[in-house]
């Protein structure tokens, strides 16, 4: 009778074993492995479940103190795999709309897209944000910084400075309207060179006539 009731504990002590809820206790990232406290004892190190481990990989380790899940394959904590996570009082949701796929990493920055407003954002921890929406892309940077060739194919809305250290090449023309404040629409420190005209209040560099034409030292008249 002992040993059936032996037995009997110990098939239900594997049976509860099977699936048990834990925290993280230690990690070690190069090995892959964590140990995990469930109640009062804490595991050998065992690897946690990632999404992608084959020709694509991912990594994204669990952190000290998170909750996870404890899979022990015939009940033994030894041969067991550790799935993250649950959300706690300590690490809570980033969000609860059903329509975020929303990720929040330790510093603060915030990674999500709405399916519902068709948006992606990243917002780092200083509040710099960038969000693409159908057709169109903002950022709030206080620099933006293009290290190669930016082609812009429609319109481009900046509004504060653009700086090009490179070559600008207008291919459909060029509109410049003073600022708010007044003075100059353009300012051009060197020369300018047109190949064809250049014309200022209606008045063509090229063709515009003179009057009070005269021979000898005298000058001309004024553009017309």
């Amino acid at each position: 009778m002992q040993r059936m009731t032996a037995d009997y504990s110990d098939l239900l002590r594997l049976i509860l074993n099977l699936i048990r809820f834990g925290t993280i206790a230690d990690i070690n990232h190069d090995t892959h492995r964590v140990r995990v406290k469930v109640g009062e004892n804490v595991t050998t190190w065992r690897p946690w479940i990632t999404l992608r481990a084959g020709d694509a990989q991912t990594w994204f380790p669990p952190s000290m103190g998170e909750q996870v899940i404890v899979l022990s394959p015939e009940g033994d904590f030894a041969n067991a795999a550790i799935l993250p996570a649950i959300y706690s009082d300590k690490f809570k949701s980033p969000s609860t709309n059903p329509a975020h796929h929303t990720t929040r990493y330790v510093d603060g920055t915030v990674v999500q897209y709405d399916s519902a407003a068709r948006t992606l954002t990243a917002t780092l921890q200083d509040g710099t944000s960038v969000t693409l929406a159908p057709g169109k892309v903002t950022s709030n940077a206080e620099d933006t910084e293009c290290t190669g060739n930016l082609l812009v194919q429609k319109n481009l809305v900046v509004n504060q400075n653009l700086t090009v250290n490179g070559l600008s090449a207008l291919n459909s023309g060029m509109n410049v309207q003073a600022g708010k404040t007044g003075g100059p629409a353009a300012v051009v420190q060197g020369i300018i060179q047109a190949t064809m005209d250049v014309v200022a209040a209606g008045i063509s560099l090229v063709k515009h006539p003179h009057g009070g034409v005269k021979q000898g030292d005298d000058d001309t008249g004024g553009p017309k």
